[in-house]
C-alpha cells in the first residue's frame, strides 16, 4: 500500500517496515530558522511557539543564571523514551537535530501518528541555557553536568533526574557533539557520529538494559550506513558512574550516548545535524516497532571504535614555513572555537609537532609542494603560528 503523508512524502507501507527516502524528505522537515554552531534558548522560542499547538511544552525549572529549562511531550503510548541534549553549552548539533524531529512529527512524517501511538517522548532540548548562551561545555557554576550524576550538585543535575524520575523512562538518549579529532577506527575517515551503550559496571559487563542499547545502536548505524559508510564509531565504554548515561544504565534503563561529530568540510555541522536527525528517526521508529529486537551484540562491537587520529589541518615539511635549513617535521593543528560578536570563530593552535605518521588531516598540505606552500604562506593565521612560535 502507498501512502503520501502531510507533507507530500511517499512511503511504502508493509507490516511492520515502511520504505523512507531520507536524503529526498530532509529538505522539507528540516527547521531553516535555527543553523549554525551557536544555538541558545531564544532561538528556541518561536519553534516553542509554533509546536505547542500539537505537543505539551512546560517548564521543568531554571539554570543557575534562572534562565527556564522545558521540556516537549508528546505521543500517548505505554513504551517511555526520554531525551535531553545541550548538556553541554557549546554542542548544539544534536539540539538542532531535536528541532527537526520535532518538526517531523508535527508535520506527520513517514509513520508519525503510529509511532506516537506506541511511544510517548520527553524531551529537554536544551538542559544547560547558561553554558549554551556563554557558549561553554560547564553550567554557570563551571561544572560539568555530565560528571555531576552521583552529587547532583548543579540546579540541572536535579532536573534531569527530577524529569527521568517522573517520566521512568523504558530508553534514554543522552545527546552531545564531540571534537574534530575522532576518526572511526584507524582509517583516514572522520567520525560524523559516535554511539556509546554505556556500560553499568566497572566490569563492562553486558546487562540486559546494555544489550538492548547496543541493538539500537546497531539499527541506527545500519541506517546510518547507506549515508555515510565507515565514518560512523563506537565511544569508548570505559565505565565512570558520574556520568548521566553509566548512571542510568546502572539503574537498568537502556541508555544510548549519540556524539555528533565531523562530516568533510562541515564545521557548521549542518550535514551531521541531518545524519543525527536520521539516527535518532530510526531510534524511535525502531523502538515504537520493537524492530531493533533483530539485531546482536556482535553487530555493536563490530562497530570500529574511535580513535584520536585527525587533526583540522595537518601540515607536513612544516619547516619551509620558516627556514629551510629546520629539521624536518610535520605540524598538527586544532581549531578553538571561539564565541565573538559575529558568531563562532575557528582560531588555529599547534597540538602537536613531530613525525605524525598514521595521523591525518581534515586539510593536508605538504610544504615540499610548491603550491600547497603558497597556499599555506597567504593565510596569515597559520603562517605566524609558526613565525612566533
Amino acid at each position: 500500500m502507498t501512502i503520501v503523508n502531510k507533507i507530500g512524502l511517499t512511503f511504502v507501507a508493509t507490516q511492520r517496515k515502511c520504505t523512507v527516502n531520507f536524503k529526498s524528505a530532509y529538505k522539507d522537515i528540516k527547521v531553516d530558522s535555527v543553523s549554525g554552531r551557536y544555538l541558545h534558548r531564544d532561538h528556541l522560542l518561536p519553534l516553542f511557539n509554533k509546536f505547542k499547538s500539537r505537543f505539551s511544552i512546560a517548564e521543568v525549572g531554571s539554570s543557575v543564571q534562572h534562565i527556564p529549562i522545558e521540556k516537549v511531550t508528546l505521543g500517548k503510548g505505554a513504551i517511555k523514551i526520554l531525551m535531553w541534549s545541550q548538556m553541554h553549552g557549546n554542542e548544539s548539533t544534536t539540539t538542532k537535530a531535536v528541532l527537526d524531529m520535532l518538526n517531523a512529527f508535527f508535520l506527520e512524517f513517514d509513520r508519525s501518528e503510529e509511532i506516537l501511538d506506541r511511544i510517548t517522548l520527553v524531551i529537554i532540548p536544551m538542559l544547560n541555557p547558561d553554558g549554551a548562551l556563554a557558549y561553554t561545555r560547564e553550567n554557570a557554576n563551571k561544572v560539568d553536568l555530565n560528571r555531576d550524576a552521583e552529587n547532583l550538585s548543579q540546579a540541572e543535575s536535579q532536573i534531569l533526574r527530577q524529569e527521568y524520575e517522573a517520566c521512568s523512562p523504558d530508553f534514554c538518549f543522552n545527546l552531545h557533539d564531540q571534537r574534530t579529532i575522532y576518526s572511526a577506527g584507524p582509517f583516514p575517515n572522520p567520525a560524523t557520529l559516535s554511539f556509546l551503550s554505556p556500560s553499568a559496571n566497572s566490569a563492562r559487563d553486558v546487562t540486559p538494559s546494555r544489550l538492548a542499547a547496543m541493538k539500537l545502536i546497531s539499527t541506527m548505524n545500519k541506517e546510518l550506513q547507506k549515508q555515510i559508510p565507515q565514518q560512523l564509531g563506537r565511544y569508548d565504554d570505559a565505565f565512570n558512574p558520574n556520568c548521566v548515561g553509566d548512571a542510568f544504565q546502572m539503574r537498568g534503563t537502556p541508555t544510548v550516548l549519540v556524539e555528533a561529530g565531523h562530516h568533510q568540510g562541515d564545521y557548521q555541522r549542518e550535514q551531521t545535524r541531518k545524519y543525527v536527525f536520521q539516527a535518532l528517526w530510526t531510534a524511535v521508529s525502531s523502538i515504537a516497532f520493537n524492530e531493533y529486537q533483530a539485531e546482536t551484540e556482535s553487530d555493536y562491537f563490530d562497530m570500529p571504535e574511535n580513535e584520536k587520529l585527525f587533526f583540522d589541518v595537518l601540515i607536513h615539511n612544516a619547516h619551509e614555513l620558516v627556514s629551510e635549513k629546520q629539521p624536518s617535521y610535520s605540524a598538527g593543528i586544532l581549531f578553538q572555537e571561539v564565541l565573538t560578536s559575529a558568531g563562532i570563530r575557528f582560531r588555529p593552535y599547534i597540538e602537536k609537532q613531530g613525525d605524525l605518521a598514521g595521523f591525518f588531516g581534515h586539510k593536508t598540505f605538504d610544504c615540499s609542494d610548491v603550491n600547497d606552500l603558497e597556499r599555506l604562506r597567504k593565510n596569515q593565521e597559520i603562517t605566524h603560528l609558526f613565525l612566533n612560535a
